[in-house]
Order: structure tokens, then sequence, then C-alpha cells
């Protein structure tokens, strides 16, 4: 171990073999030092009292407690940083995925689907470099005071609003988009940061959480109010300049790139567009964002008591992309107030009556 303080893991998957592997993987780091296994969702709970872990890589479909319940418990009991490793090719597990994070995980990571010793130490790697930024975020959120939102300026009215957000984003997007009607008079466009493979659980569960009808873009199609576009797995979602769906293949960084998605934006509706950043590591979406404002659109950023993690707000607004911030509970205000209609009035004849 190096002079620093380890972070300490709790490993927990109901098979031994691929609890030895993450073991082994997550222990070449030298700042990682896995201090319990459990293969099941009660000795998970138990463990978590027991040893209290910074960070604990959770598989879902476990004995007994399955792995959302597990989550629910440790985050009331021994609140701590959550990392779901599970099996993309089980949709059950994909579905489970999005209720975990409801409960309080803050990250999915698909478990290992490789042919060779090589390409399964480089997804450890990768493992490992989350359990260590996870092990930097706060383990509870402060939550937001109850305040009035940030008002829209004078006359703006958008036509599109695109968000953009990564750790702690999807249940942050289920809480706006469960706020937004059915009748929402533009298209959402979201660039949420997530393993490939996990996309269609994230739109099947948000569907089931707001009225809007949510789904995976296609290249050209035309966007309509009412509906919320995410991009393929791998792709970059935005639009062209005449305002139709384009995806492109990520070509490395984040991915979904919110900062082409808001840019995209910017370049096609100019001041009629608006975008938000919400929770997450990092800084994709600030020069996004800067784009729509100096456009004349509108946006915003989730302010730091109600994010899971800072980074990507705190970019957009020392960028001076916004101003401030705004909690995530009047996030979705906000957004309906940029889009708002005048009320439709009916022509009146000679005689005063509607023509």
């Amino acid at each position: 171990m190096s002079s620093k303080k380890s972070i300490r893991v709790l490993v927990v998957d109901d098979s031994p073999t691929m609890a030895n592997t993450l073991t082994a993987l997550l222990t070449e780091e030298p700042r990682i030092e896995v201090v319990g296994r459990a293969g099941d969702g009660n000795r998970a709970v138990q463990l978590a009292r027991l040893l209290r872990p910074d960070v604990i890589t959770m598989d879902l479909l476990l004995p007994g407690l399955d792995g959302p319940a597990a989550i629910a418990h440790i985050m009331s009991q021994a609140p701590a940083r959550i990392l779901v490793v599970s099996a993309v090719a089980e949709q059950r597990g994909v579905d489970l995925g999005f209720q975990a994070m409801s409960a309080g995980a803050l990250e999915l990571i698909g478990k290992p689907n490789v042919t060779n010793a090589e390409e399964l130490r480089r997804w450890g790697r990768e493992l490992a470099h989350s359990v260590c930024l996870m092990a930097e975020v706060p383990v509870i959120s402060r939550r937001p005071r109850a305040v009035a939102p940030p008002p829209v300026p004078s006359g703006a009215r958008v036509d599109v609003f695109g968000l953009v957000a990564s750790t702690g984003g999807p249940p942050a997007l289920a809480e706006v988009l469960s706020k937004l009607p059915r009748d929402l008079p533009v298209p959402m466009l979201v660039a949420q940061h997530i393993t490939v493979g996990f996309t269609q659980g994230m739109v099947r569960w948000l569907s089931q959480v707001c009225e809007l009808q949510v789904g995976v873009a296609r290249d050209g199609e035309r966007l309509e109010p009412g509906r919320v576009y995410f991009p393929l797995d791998g792709h970059d979602l935005l639009v062209d300049s005449i305002g139709l769906a384009r995806l492109q293949r990520s070509t490395g960084g984040p991915c979904p790139n919110g900062d082409v998605l808001l840019s995209s934006l910017a370049m096609a509706y100019g001041r009629r567009s608006g975008g938000g950043v919400l929770t997450g590591m990092g800084e994709d979406g600030a020069r996004g964002l800067l784009a729509i404002r100096q456009a004349g659109g509108v946006t915003l950023a989730q302010d730091e008591a109600s994010s899971v993690v800072y980074g990507m707000p705190r970019a957009a607004v020392e960028l001076k992309a916004t101003d401030g911030g705004t909690p995530l509970a009047l996030v979705a205000d906000l957004i309906l107030q940029s889009c708002q209609r005048p009320p439709f009035r009916p022509a009146r004849g000679p005689e005063g009556g509607a023509r």
C-alpha cells in the first residue's frame, strides 16, 4: 500500500469466480484494499454496517435481497458510495440497475465481456479508476432549500432544450422529466454519460416515471415536441442546421458528449435554444452551454447542494455559461418557463364574435 489512506472496497457478487476476478483486478491498483466480500444481499448489508467501506461494487441478481433492495438498506443504515457492476446481456439486470440508482447507487458498469487476459486487465483498470473517482464523492448530498427558480430572461422562448448529466444523472433526469407535462411544447435532447449497453434500460426506466415519450433518436429524424431523445450506445447526439437529429460515433472522451449536443443546439436554434448541465464529474457541457448563452438562449446549471457531484455544473458556472445554480427540484419549472407559449386568442369578428 502507498502512504496515502487506502480506499476500502466491499465486493458483492454471488459468483465466487466473479468475486475473485474483481478482487484481483481491483487490488492491482495500489490505492485500493478489498476489505470484504458478500455473496448475497443480506450479507452485503451486514458487511456494510460492520466494515463501513468507502466504496461497494454491487451485483444486482443476488439471492435473498436483490441489488436495489440491498442498496436501499445500506443507504439507510450505513451509507456508502455504490457502483453497480451488472451483466449488460441480461435485460432484468439492466432494468434493476436503474432501480438501484433510484435507491442510491452512483454509477452503472457492465460486467466484462472479453475474450483475452489483456482486455480483462484493461476493463479492470477502468473499474479501478472509477472506484478511485467514486471515493472522492461525498456520501450524502445536502438537500436544497425551497427557493424560487431563477427568472427566465424577459421575452425568452425556446424551441428545444438539451440536458447533459453524468454521475448521479439518471435519478436527476427522472426527477426533472417526471415533472414535465405530456404536452411539453418542445423536444428534449439528453446526453447522459453511460456505459455501452445501458441506454435502452435507461429509456425503459424513464418511460415508466414520466409522461413524455422517451426514446432513442434515429439519424435524420425530425424532432417532435413532448418527446425526449437519447443517442444510440456509443454515439453522440446533435442536430444539424435544419434541426434534424444526427448521430455520430463517439471518438473518445465523455460519451455521449454534452458539448457536442449543446453546441449544435446553439448553432441550429440560436436564441431559441435552451440547455442545462446537471450533476457529474469533469467539465463536459460547460462549453456547449456557453455557446447557447452567447447565442442568446436560456441556460442553467444544477446547484451544488442538490448535485451528487458538482464538477460539471461548477465548470459551467465558472465559465459564466449561466448565472449561479438551480436546485434540482426547480429545474423543470425553469424549463417550463423558458418554453411557454402565449395563450391562443381567437380573432374577433366585426360584431365581437369569433370568426
